[in-house]
């Protein structure tokens, strides 16, 4: 998660008023569909309250993103949080109206099983602990929004399936960009083949990281570095942009500061390589300035940049520029899923996309230690 500057459109009208303005007109029939649910959603919403979600954990992002943008939604709101910190808690429950039957510490949490105030639990806690309070969250039977990386190991995304599966609820990751107009645009390019089958794409994120005693910094809390944090923007953008699923990476690590960054990666370089021909090109950093995607194709070309932060995205083509709504990211992903559960339609972000993830991160830090490429099938 990076700390730039919030860009989005009001959603004090109503999101259907919107879409029928001039973002639905940008992206054309490939944004009906969620249209009809959308206007499906709101029929539901006309006998029922909106869906109440609990925050667990209050650092900057759910303080400065999550928060604002639970302000914003439609289909969801802000009804209770789990915090560690009293003070955090009194300041949270004037500053949103929080009844304090709805405010939990980390051992009342399961707790949340008897409020009915409380429909989603969204984990916003250190790498380490996605698994832990996401299970302890489903087997209280809420539906939950984990943020990624979904967690720090294979073995432990497939126990947070399990249990979404057993609990009959379901678990989502918190891939904003995959609610943005931009990014599934792009999704879009590589699935029809609008400028012919993708050859090359090139995907990259990073930022200076400050403070060298966060938890980010921690290999216990964040199970890795800029790789964990940062890298899964540039992995899941070539994924989604060729449309299919690497078969092989080959990846190298280098570090500036051994110092700061003794227990974790500052700086990755990979390649992947897919079942069409088609190969990605990727980078992370903590030390550098980075954000782009790029995809050569056949007939031409798409790219974005910026891409991966919380402000504004900005998209080319070989056609001309991708003219498309901007809108709050987060507001969009949570609203989106909570209109999938008032419809019991799938979300987009499931639990098996943040596996799919952890599997090539974990192929990564392998192909590092190794010095050899690392087969994916």
């Amino acid at each position: 998660m990076k700390n730039t500057d919030i860009f989005s459109i009001t959603h004090k009208a109503s999101r259907r008023s919107f879409l029928q303005s001039a973002g639905t007109m940008a992206l054309g029939a490939s944004f009906l569909p969620w249209l009809a649910e959308s206007s499906q959603a709101e029929n539901l919403l006309q006998d029922n309250k909106p869906l109440g979600i609990a925050l667990v954990g209050l650092g900057y992002y759910s303080a400065h993103q999550l928060a604002p943008a639970l302000q914003q939604t439609k289909f969801c709101k802000l009804t209770g949080i789990v915090t560690g910190t009293p003070s955090k808690a009194t300041e949270w429950e004037k500053k949103y109206t929080i009844p304090k039957k709805n405010i939990y510490d980390y051992k009342t949490i399961d707790r949340i099983a008897d409020n009915k105030d409380i429909d989603i639990v969204y984990i916003v806690l250190p790498n380490s602990m996605h698994a832990e309070y996401t299970i302890r969250a489903l087997q209280a039977g809420k539906h939950v929004i984990c943020e990624k990386p979904m967690a720090v190991s294979v073995k432990e995304c497939q126990q947070m399936i399990d249990a979404a599966k057993k609990a009959n609820r379901q678990l989502s990751i918190g891939y904003r960009l995959h609610y943005t107009p931009h990014h599934q645009e792009v999704m879009k390019y590589g699935r029809e083949k609008t400028f012919g089958k993708v050859k090359i794409v090139e995907t990259s994120d990073g930022f200076k990281i400050g403070d060298p005693n966060q938890w980010r910094l921690k290999k216990a809390l964040a199970g890795g570095g800029a790789m964990m944090d940062i890298g899964i923007y540039a992995l899941q953008g070539s994924r989604y942009t060729v449309g299919e699923e690497p078969v092989s990476v080959w990846a190298q690590e280098f570090k500036t500061d051994s110092v700061k960054f003794k227990e974790v990666d500052e700086t990755i370089l990979w390649q992947l390589k897919f079942p069409g021909g088609a190969v990605a090109n990727s980078s992370c950093s903590y030390a550098a300035g980075l954000e782009r995607l790029f995809a050569t194709c056949e007939d031409g070309w798409f790219e974005m940049g910026p891409c991966y932060g919380y402000g504004a995205i900005k998209g080319r083509t070989s056609k001309g520029d991708m003219n498309l709504p901007q809108l709050n990211h987060q507001a969009a992903q949570m609203d989106d899923f909570a209109q999938c559960i008032l419809t019991n339609k799938p979300t987009r972000t499931p639990g098996e996309e943040g596996l799919k993830d952890m599997r090539v991160i974990e192929a990564i830090y392998r192909s590092i230690e190794t010095g050899k490429v690392v087969p994916l099938s």
